[in-house]
C-alpha cells in the first residue's frame, strides 16, 4: 500500500515538473514560480519534497536562450506593444513606424524619366517653316496631292523608330514575338504577321475609296469581312474629316533628310491635321497606348512643313485607332503644343539613330 502511494507522488511530481517547465517558458520569472510550487507542496504537506525540486532545480545547468543575444534596447518598443494588449494595436501607421526602426528610413531618388524628357535637340529645327507660305484651309478636293515616294538614300520615319526603339518597348515587343512563335510555330506566326499586313493596306485602301467617291466601298466590305468591321468602327470619326488635301503621299524633310508615307491630310472638326489610321485588336482608349505612333505623325508634320511639294503647313495630328470586330474606333487629337512636345522627341531619336549610324561606319572601316 505503501509503495502504491509513492508511485502516485512520484507520477504527481513528474507532471508538476513538466508544468513548471511549461509554466516557466510562459511567464519567465523564477520568483513567482517558485511561489506557485511552495503553495502547492505546502497544500499537499510535503514540505520534503520541495527541498529535493529546489536541489534538481539548481543543479541542474540553464539553456542558453537565443533571444537574450538581442538587442533588447533597440526593439523594447516593439515588445512592449505586442505584449501590452491582448488585440493586435497595429496600424498602417505604427506598421510604418516599425518598418522604419528595423529596416531604417525609406530611400527615396528621382526618378530617371524626367532627365531623359529634359533633353534638348542638338541640332533643333522648328516643327513649322517661317519660310514657307500658308494657303488658307479649303476643302477643294481638285488639289488632292499623292506625291509618289521615292527611294533616296535617306532613312525612313519607321525605320528611324524601330532602331532607336526604346530598352523597354523592345524588351516588351521581343516577349510578344516569342509567345506568338510558341503559340503559332515560326511559319504560323510569320503567316499572321503577313495578313496583319495585308488587313491594314486593304483598309487604307477602303478609307481612300471612302474618301475619293464619299460612298462607303461595298465591293471592299464583301471581299473582306475584316476590312468591313474597320470601317464600320471609323464610322463616327469619318463624319468629323472633311477637307481632304492628301492620301497616301510621300514627304521628304529637306533639311533633316528623311522620309515618309502620310495616311491622310485633312480637317478634322476644322483643324487641318496629319491623319494616321491604326488598326488593332486590342483597345487603346489612350494616347499613351500608341506607343511610338505620336512621334511618327510629328515626324510626318514637319517633314510636310519643309517639302516643297506642298503649299500649306500643319500644325495639328490625328490618330485613329480601328477594331477588327467594329467597336468604335478611338481618335486621339494632337494639338499644336502636343505635336511641338513630340517633335522634340522625333529630333532627338533621330540624332540618336544618325549617332548609331556613325558609329557603325567606324567599326566597319
Amino acid at each position: 500500500m505503501l509503495l502504491t502511494e509513492e508511485r502516485k507522488l512520484f507520477n504527481h511530481l513528474y507532471m508538476l515538473l513538466l508544468g513548471m517547465k511549461s509554466l516557466e517558458l510562459l511567464t519567465r520569472k523564477s520568483g513567482r514560480l517558485k511561489m506557485l510550487l511552495t503553495e502547492h507542496f505546502c497544500k499537499n504537506q510535503v514540505p520534503y519534497v520541495c527541498l529535493c525540486i529546489s536541489s534538481y532545480l539548481c543543479s541542474k545547468k540553464k539553456k542558453e536562450n537565443g533571444y537574450e543575444q538581442v538587442d533588447q534596447e533597440r526593439y523594447m518598443n516593439l515588445v512592449r506593444s505586442v505584449i501590452s494588449s491582448k488585440a493586435s494595436p497595429q496600424t498602417p501607421e505604427t506598421l510604418f513606424e516599425e518598418d522604419n526602426l528595423i529596416y531604417g528610413p525609406v530611400s527615396k531618388f528621382k526618378s530617371p524619366v524626367k532627365d531623359v524628357e529634359a533633353k534638348i535637340p542638338k541640332n533643333w529645327v522648328p516643327l513649322v517653316n517661317s519660310n514657307k507660305r500658308t494657303l488658307p484651309l479649303n476643302s477643294d478636293r481638285k488639289h488632292l496631292l499623292k506625291v509618289g515616294l521615292q527611294r533616296h538614300k535617306v532613312p525612313s520615319v519607321t525605320s528611324v523608330l524601330q532602331q532607336t526603339m526604346p530598352l523597354d518597348q523592345a524588351f516588351y515587343l521581343k516577349r510578344w514575338k516569342q509567345r506568338m512563335i510558341l503559340e503559332l510555330g515560326k511559319d504560323g506566326f510569320a503567316e499572321y504577321t503577313k495578313n496583319i499586313f495585308l488587313q491594314g493596306k486593304l483598309f487604307h485602301a477602303a478609307l481612300e475609296s471612302v474618301f475619293l467617291s464619299e460612298e462607303v466601298p461595298l465591293k471592299e466590305q464583301e471581299k473582306d469581312n475584316t476590312v468591313s468591321g474597320y470601317l464600320a468602327s471609323v464610322q463616327h470619326v469619318l463624319g468629323d474629316i472633311s477637307g481632304v488635301k492628301a492620301l497616301e503621299s510621300a514627304v521628304h524633310h529637306e533639311t533633316l533628310h528623311y522620309l515618309g508615307l502620310v495616311d491622310c491630310v485633312a480637317e478634322y472638326r476644322g483643324q487641318l491635321c496629319v491623319i494616321d489610321w491604326k488598326t488593332s485588336e486590342k483597345s487603346k482608349p489612350y494616347l499613351r497606348n500608341t506607343f511610338d505612333n505620336p512621334l511618327q505623325v510629328a515626324a510626318y508634320i514637319g517633314a510636310i512643313n519643309h517639302d516643297a511639294n506642298y503649299d500649306f503647313q500643319v500644325n495639328c495630328g490625328l490618330i485613329v485607332v480601328s477594331y477588327k470586330d467594329g467597336s468604335p474606333a478611338h481618335p486621339h487629337f494632337m494639338d499644336s503644343d502636343l505635336c511641338s512636345q513630340y517633335w522634340n522627341k522625333w529630333l532627338l531619336r533621330l540624332e540618336e539613330y544618325t549617332e548609331k549610324g556613325k558609329n557603325r561606319a567606324i567599326e566597319t572601316s
